[in-house]
């Protein structure tokens, strides 16, 4: 059978269990992110993004990576500051997981599988790669890092 988001858990940042499933019927981007990384102001368009179309059932979820040149170091509670207090991010963060690798989350194993990047390789290669997953629970589409949130925004008015 083939999976689905919904075949997901993970942690948020509070170490809360939450069932991937949760989000089933929605529209979700899944994001890798970092604090201290020169891409780290697209959290801005990420939560203007999420902000915009929550309303129409998109969600977006955080998931902090520490193995780009090390650039989210801190303790969950250091990146849930970070993130309210420099970006005002509502959407929700998860505890910090590996992308890549044999300790790599199984959600983000499925990810690349389902969708692979650039010459097909399947491996993240920065921090904000993004992964669009329609209301049916499979990946629609991924985008690289350096894709602004706002340029996404016509994919997901497509999967609305």
């Amino acid at each position: 059978m083939t999976k689905t988001l919904s075949d997901f858990s993970a942690n948020r940042l509070d170490g809360q269990p939450q069932s991937l499933a949760d989000y089933a019927g929605k529209v979700v981007m899944v994001v890798n992110v970092a604090s201290k990384c020169g891409l780290t102001p697209h959290y801005e368009g990420l939560e203007a993004l999420y902000r915009q179309y929550k309303d129409q059932r998109l969600i977006i979820l955080g998931f902090p990576c520490n193995q780009f040149a090390e650039q989210e170091p801190g303790t969950s509670a250091e990146i849930a500051e970070f993130c309210e207090l420099n970006y005002g991010v509502s959407f929700p963060l998860f505890e910090r997981v590996d992308v890549n690798g044999d300790a790599a989350h199984p959600l983000y194993d499925w990810l690349k599988s389902s969708a692979p990047g650039i010459f097909g390789t399947e491996d993240i290669k920065w921090n904000f790669t993004k992964f669009l997953v329609g209301r049916d629970g499979r990946v629609a589409e991924r985008f690289a890092p350096v894709t602004e949130p706002s340029d996404i925004a016509p994919a997901v008015e497509k999967l609305l």
